[in-house]
């Protein structure tokens, strides 16, 4: 549907028609049983190279609503946990790889207000039925989208933590990007799994 928003299964196939796949679908009956909840954040920090990326472009496949990806998942252990039905193709995901954002800028705001840009086209764009109190504002965009539609969100941010790779000297930058972070997602009940 957009480039963030409903991102569909492209990667996730990928990965599955790669010869190195590795099922790892039994991540998502534990993702499944925090949507919704006060556990709904999941911060996964693992070495490099462990699937990190993969895994986000499989929740993104099994949980994006904007198409059916049952066929995907069908041979994959996932599909015999009671909770795989009850949640597959149901929410809009919002996928971002803060990575790219952070290398196409130079400094914390110029990221901050770009990745809040991109986001709110994306969003305007589909719901463009809806009247938006501020079309700047991702947050209340986020807002209005779910009190109209009483849809949460699944948010899937990869490479979350490549701002204190970069800015490890930078205690400012990694403070606005905590405090984004806090004020975007933090008793939001817009946001049904943030990972």
């Amino acid at each position: 549907m957009g480039i963030y928003l409903n991102p569909g299964a492209a990667g996730f196939k990928m990965s599955l028609n790669s010869e190195i796949f590795v099922d790892k679908s039994e991540l998502l009956d534990v993702t499944n049983r925090y949507v919704n909840t006060q556990q709904r954040f999941m911060c996964v920090s693992r070495p490099r190279r462990f699937g990190k990326s993969m895994a986000a472009d499989m929740l993104a496949a099994y949980y994006d609503r904007g198409e059916d990806s049952s066929s995907l998942f069908a041979s994959l252990k996932i599909s015999g946990a009671a909770s795989y039905h009850v949640h597959l193709n149901q929410y809009d995901v919002i996928k971002v790889n803060m990575q790219e954002f952070l290398s196409m800028t130079h400094d914390m705001d110029d990221m901050l207000a770009m990745l809040q840009k991109y986001l709110v086209f994306d969003l305007v764009e589909h719901f463009g039925d809806i009247r938006f109190r501020d079309e700047n504002n991702l947050i209340q965009v986020m807002k209005d989208i779910y009190a109209k539609t009483k849809r949460s969100f699944v948010i899937l941010i990869d490479e979350w933590d490549c701002l204190f790779r970069e800015y490890q000297q930078d205690q400012n930058a990694q403070k606005k990007y905590l405090d984004f972070l806090r004020a975007w997602l933090k008793d939001k009940d817009y946001v049904a799994l943030a990972y």
